[in-house]
């Protein structure tokens, strides 16, 4: 994973003087992914890590002058690829996940539907639930607000995406201007993938499973299990730390494990078996 991303970690420029590095940007990286991954905070860094403070330095830092961004953008592009897809996306899903938040911080609201107070994270991801763009908001923000944010955050960044799935809560009977407004101002068709009425329970759906996976993998790092961060812009920097990691891992060709009783249970079986064949 270190020998993918190195390259596309910001030289420093060594005519601008300065003093010697004292911690490799690989020593930054480990402490980033330790934090998003731990879900701890930043003060509890281990000491076998850097320091806290010059960790959330280099976390902010690189937020700040678009590293983060141009990382993630030329990883998802080399995972296009890898799969034999084009490097930019025609086509797009749109969704949106209510999360809890801590106390604190700006844009904390109350979502009436869920019954919760915290924060929306809209997403829009490719075919292949990869990160295309995101937009932090309140939770009291409606999916259809939220979807024009998100929405013309993908026009100005892809030229290339012409059609979108979305949910039905991004049309309905009562205001559905969100799809002529992004048909006549964006040049994006918006298309709604509806669930039956008869249908009870859980149902994977078309097209709107593939979000709905991304954010499941999103959650599955404690620092994203909940909204912690006090600013919406550190909220999206995490969410692109996340899917960096993710799609590192598929260009290494390494798996994500984990670990369940059932399965411990079968890897003991199989060696006493071993044990009493041998």
């Amino acid at each position: 994973m270190w020998e993918i991303i190195r390259s596309f970690l910001p030289a420093r420029d060594l005519r601008k003087g300065g003093g010697v590095r004292r911690y490799g940007d690989r020593l930054v990286l480990d402490s980033i992914f330790y934090v998003l991954r731990s879900g701890c905070q930043w003060r509890m860094l281990p000491r076998d890590l850097m320091p806290w403070d010059a960790a959330h330095r280099w976390f902010t830092k690189w937020r700040r002058d678009g590293t983060w961004d141009r990382v993630h953008d030329e990883l998802r592009r080399q995972v296009r690829i890898g799969a034999g897809r084009d490097p930019e996306p025609s086509a797009a899903v749109l969704d949106a996940q209510s999360i809890k938040t801590s106390e604190g911080g700006e844009a904390r609201g109350f979502d009436a539907g869920k019954r919760m107070t915290g924060r929306k994270r809209h997403m829009i991801v490719d075919t292949m639930g990869l990160l295309l763009v995101v937009a932090i908001t309140s939770a009291s923000v409606q999916d259809r607000a939220g979807g024009r944010a998100v929405l013309a955050r993908l026009a100005a960044a892809f030229r290339t995406v012409s059609l979108v799935w979305a949910d039905g809560g991004y049309a309905n009977s009562v205001d559905s201007t969100l799809l002529s407004w992004a048909r006549d101002a964006l040049g994006i068709v918006v298309e709604i993938v509806k669930r039956t009425d008869d249908v009870k329970g859980f149902k994977v759906l078309p097209r709107r499973w593939v979000v709905e996976r991304s954010f499941g993998r999103l959650v599955r790092n404690r620092r994203l299990a909940r909204d912690y961060e006090r600013l919406t812009a550190t909220s999206e920097a995490m969410i692109k730390i996340a899917m960096i990691r993710l799609m590192l891992v598929r260009l290494a060709g390494q798996s994500s494990r984990w670990s369940h009783e059932s399965h411990r249970k079968t890897a003991r079986a199989k060696t006493v078996e071993d044990l009493i064949a041998a």
